[in-house]
Parts: structure tokens; sequence; C-alpha cells
């Protein structure tokens, strides 16, 4: 672990190494991200409440229907799936391959007012749109006033 040098053309002696510093003390490396690793795939989701229940959007650019799979076990819903990407032929040569791919798994708890068998779920131009509704009786209802 080296955090200072020795400089002999400077009259100040020890110099401070910045980057090392932050590896060592904050456990950050400032390289780390200069050239990507395959961290596997995790798409990135929206979740939204609406009066008539929960709506999840997620990119999932180049999957197709059979490479995912949905659960809704109880209140919570599970979303899965596993994205392949082409492989380099054996005389192709691969100058940067940084789009991620692999299987992913994603579970959301949802509150008790869910009503299971009505969930609908979409994938269109790679947006998959889940819908999971509220059961009617906690749905909000305008009231009639009657007059007396």
């Amino acid at each position: 672990m080296t955090l200072m040098t020795l400089d002999p053309r400077t009259p100040m002696g020890p110099l401070v190494e910045p980057f090392a510093l932050m590896r060592n003390f904050m456990r950050w490396d400032p390289t780390r991200d200069a050239a990507p690793e395959n961290r596997g795939y995790l798409p990135a989701f929206d979740v939204f409440e609406t009066s008539e229940g929960y709506r999840f959007l997620a990119d999932l650019p180049g999957l197709r229907r059979e490479d995912l799979e949905l659960d809704l076990t109880g209140n919570r819903l599970t979303i899965s799936g596993r994205r392949t990407l082409a492989t380099p032929g054996e005389k192709d040569t691969t100058f940067i391959q940084e789009r991620p791919q692999g299987a992913f798994c994603r579970t959301f708890n949802l509150p008790e007012d869910i009503d299971g068998s009505g969930v609908q779920a979409d994938l269109k131009d790679g947006v998959l749109t889940v819908l999971v509704p509220k059961r009617p009786e906690v749905q909000p209802r305008k009231i009639e006033i009657r007059l007396g």
C-alpha cells in the first residue's frame, strides 16, 4: 500500500498520491470504469402507483416473450429472464463488447390490496409493462350525496 513517494526533484519531500488515497481510504477506484467489464444484466425498472393499481415498466431491449417469466405469489411479484447476445464467430475479432447479458431476477413486494387475478403484462418495442390492479373494494370511489 503506497500512499506517498519520494521525488528527489522536489524540495518538498514526499508527494501524496491522490488516487492511492481514494482507493485505500474511500474504497473508490477512479480507474475502475475506464475498461468496463461484463457485470451481468440488470434492467432498469420504473414503478408507479395509481388509484387503480401498480404499473411496472422495464427496459428490455432485444428480449422476446419467451425470454421472460413473471410470477405472482401472494403479494410478491417476481420478474426474471435471460438476455443472450450474439457471440463472435471463430474468425471474428472482438474489439469492444460492452452490452450486458445474462440472467436477471427482480422481486417486488406489493401491498396487500392487490388483485392477483387481474395482472396483465405486455412486451412492446423493448419495454415490458406489467399492470397489477388493486382490489375493487380498496379503490377510491365517489359517493353520491342525496338530499335529505
